[in-house]
Formats: structure tokens, sequence, C-alpha cells
């Protein structure tokens, strides 16, 4: 199963929105053959591994993820399975789609197959944060990108902020941004830096993340640097001028109307997992922006980028939240990875 681990982060930046799966089939202790699940649309890892087998029958097949059972952009894996004889399937977690969660499992019964599951799930959870919480809670799963000085700044207080961390930093933040399923920012970031918002400088192959731009008011200007890069461009807004969305769609954005309501953002972040089946979603904001989806409770990781400088104490905060009065109110954050990289530290914490 270690093995199936490794062979399914082969497709990390390439299988979106599709979970990330490994496969490995095997027989008197000998693995007779692999597969991974490597492009959206193309074979799953289980066919893979079955076709690049020469005979599978009465091996044990690993898979991380329950093999599914109903038909999609590919038919299903458990027939395939079934098909091919196989003795038993071992399987790391479940789907976790409570639509199907367990069916694959039964079929696979139904039909003699001996089926145990468990094995490092912990570790096969890991692989896919984003496709589970979007198909448990209808909700992408959301990492906040920040840099920071040693002091826990962000920008000067004219707003200069470029650059705070080094360029290898910067290199791993485009590395964030190719296993990302979409970059979001503010209307307030595209208006002061005018984003990009893409993934550039990469070695490997990668899927270009959606775009996507917060701006209640559309305000985002025709000229607006995303607008002349290829790929997708979202902007959701309370303002229903047809005018202004007319514009903005005519230079390349997709624009959408949600009512403004007491949840928006939060009927924002569920309309980009159930209408774009977005996974993993990157947030690239100010300390403002940020602190509100931290304190409605929109993001579950920060990945902190912390330079060795200090800008003092006229300086912007690495986020704005409201006010606490006892230290108790103070939000728990855990640390999950500390490294340095090139001059700096990178933090990585989930809430």
């Amino acid at each position: 199963m270690s093995r199936a681990i490794q062979l399914a982060k082969r497709g990390l930046y390439t299988c979106d929105p599709n979970p990330r799966v490994g496969c490995v089939v095997s027989k008197d202790n000998q693995i007779l053959s692999e597969g991974w699940h490597a492009v959206t649309g193309e074979a799953h890892a289980e066919i893979n591994a079955l076709t690049n087998c020469r005979d599978a029958t009465n091996s044990t097949v690993y898979l991380t993820l329950e093999p599914c059972s109903h038909y999609g952009r590919t038919s299903p894996c458990t027939e395939a399975l079934i098909n091919a004889n196989v003795n038993n399937v071992v399987i790391a977690m479940l789907d976790p789609n409570p639509l199907v969660s367990g069916l694959g499992i039964r079929k696979l019964e139904d039909s003699g197959i001996g089926v145990k599951q468990g094995l490092l799930e912990v570790e096969a959870r890991k692989l896919n944060p984003g496709f589970i919480k979007r198909m448990t809670e209808n909700l992408p799963y959301t990492r906040c990108k920040m840099a920071m000085s040693l002091d826990g700044r962000t920008a000067l207080a004219n707003g200069e902020s470029q650059w705070i961390s080094s360029e290898l930093s910067r290199r791993d933040v485009h590395r964030l941004r190719a296993g990302s399923s979409a970059i979001l920012t503010s209307v307030e970031t595209l208006l002061k830096d005018n984003v990009s918002l893409n993934a550039r400088g990469l070695d490997f192959k990668f899927k270009q993340a959606i775009r996507i731009i917060i701006d209640r008011k559309l305000k985002t200007p025709n000229q607006a640097k995303v607008f002349s890069i290829p790929g997708h461009t979202l902007i959701y807004t309370e303002n229903d001028n047809d005018t202004r969305i007319h514009e903005l769609e005519n230079v390349g954005a997709k624009v959408i109307f949600l009512k403004k309501t007491e949840l928006w953002l939060k009927e924002v972040f569920n309309h980009i997992a159930k209408e774009f089946e977005i996974n993993e979603l990157m947030v690239e904001a100010g300390s403002t922006f940020s602190g509100a989806l931290i304190e409605q409770g929109l993001v579950d990781e920060l990945v902190v980028y912390m330079a060795p400088i200090l800008l003092g104490d006229a300086a912007n905060p690495l986020v704005k939240l409201k006010q606490l009065e006892k230290i108790g109110e103070a939000k728990q954050l855990k640390i999950m990875d500390v490294r340095q990289i090139g001059k700096d530290v990178r933090f990585i914490l989930t809430l």
C-alpha cells in the first residue's frame, strides 16, 4: 500500500478534479504491475495497472481509494477488477462521496472477491484533502498563502510588499499554485498588485488553476493582467449591473452574481465547490480579506513564508482579526511542517 500511495502522488498536478489514486497488483509476494490516475478523463489507476498486467487471476490488488462503481467519464473500475478475476482487494479508504461510499466494496464482495479496508488510511487521506472536503462538506480545502517579516508584517504602511520572501520561496509558491484547483484573491489585491494568479517557471507538467476574484462591486479593471493570460477567470459579485457584467465578460471573465447574504463568502465557496469541482483552493490576498476568511471558518491551512527581515510596527500585520479580550479566545493552530527554503522559513499550519 505504501507503494500505491507513492504512485498516487504522480497525479498530483494533472488529475484534478478527480482524486489522486494509486494501484498495485501483486501475487505470491511479488508485484505484477502498477498504475495511477494521471489525467482527468483518462483511465483510472486500476485500469492502468490491469492493462499492464499479463494475468491478474487470483492476485491481490492494493488501492489507495475504493474503486468507482458508477459510470462517469470512464466505466466502473469494480467491473474491471471482477472481470480480471482478482482474488482480494485491499483498500486504504472508502470513497468520501456519501452517495457512493461502500458501493464499490459491496459489488466486489457480491462477486466473491475478498475485501479489506483501512490499511494506511491516514496516509491515503493526505493525498486528497480537497476531494474529501468537497465530497463531504461541499467546500474546497482552502490554503491561505502569506509572506511575512520576522516581526509578523506583510507590507510597509505605504503598501509596498515586493518582495518580502526570497526567490526560492516564490518558486515554491508556484509549485503550490500548480497543485491547486483554483487561486483566489480579492479585488483589492488585484487593484494593488495587478496579479497574474498562475503558475510559472516550473519544469514539470501541470494544469493551470482557475483564477477567482472576489469583487462585490465589480471594480475589476477591463485591462487587468489576468485577462491577457490563457486560462479561466471567474469573478464573484453582489453587483447585478448588466452593463458592467457584459464588459467584463467581453474581456474573458465569467461573472457570477450571488445575492448578498450574511454568509455570502461561504455561499461563494459552496458554489466554487459544487459548480466548478474545486478541490484545493489557494488564497493569495491581503490581511483584511484573509482575516475575514479565517474569522468565518473558511480556511483550513496557512502556508506562511517568514523572511529574516524587520519591517517595524507601522507596517501591515499578517492578518486582521477582531480584537480579543482574553488569551483563551485566541485561534489555536497546529504546526504541520516547518522547513527552511533559501533564507526563509516556511510554516504549514492547520486551523
